[in-house]
């Protein structure tokens, strides 16, 4: 009987030697079995900007564009300089909008000589001729305005 009671005792500490082994060498132990690496990044964001001048130096920012007074069947000519401020090379377009009052879109047209699908490089300025049109057939506007966004697509 001595020798079971050993085997048993002996068990006994050897499970008992094993679960604090566990206890204090668990977290060394599941440590030891996973890792991590922090990796930097770097890179570049296109961003594609835009930016509408009245000079070629881009000095002075162009908010708002006075057309003076108009008179029915004439067009007058503004030239601004466009450049892209984006870091990628874009594509413009222009759209017209808030027309006061809404009556005047139906006897004014804008155009620009803009080229549809024309390439500019960062930083690439262009002049560009806007050209507002007032048909002969206009009555009942004295005064007017809208507004012109031109968006860069890159």
């Amino acid at each position: 009987m001595e020798r079971k009671e050993g085997i048993v005792l002996s068990a006994a500490i050897g499970l008992v030697v094993y679960t604090l082994a566990l206890i204090v060498l668990g977290p060394l132990v599941s440590s030891a079995l996973t890792g991590s690496k922090t990796v930097s990044n770097t890179g570049s964001v296109n961003a594609v900007g835009v930016g509408v001048y009245l000079e070629k130096t881009c000095t002075t920012s162009v908010s708002e564009i006075k057309w003076g007074f108009m008179y029915p069947g004439s067009s007058a000519d503004k030239t601004v300089y466009i450049r892209n401020e984006g870091n990628t090379a874009a594509t413009l377009s222009m759209a017209k909008s808030n027309w006061v009052p809404s009556s005047a879109s139906q006897f004014m047209t804008l155009n620009w000589n803009y080229t549809t699908g024309q390439t500019l490089n960062a930083n690439e300025v262009i002049p560009v001729k806007f050209t507002l049109s007032v048909s002969s057939s206009i009555t009942g506007i004295t005064n007017f305005s809208f507004d012109i966004t031109i968006t860069a697509s890159g």
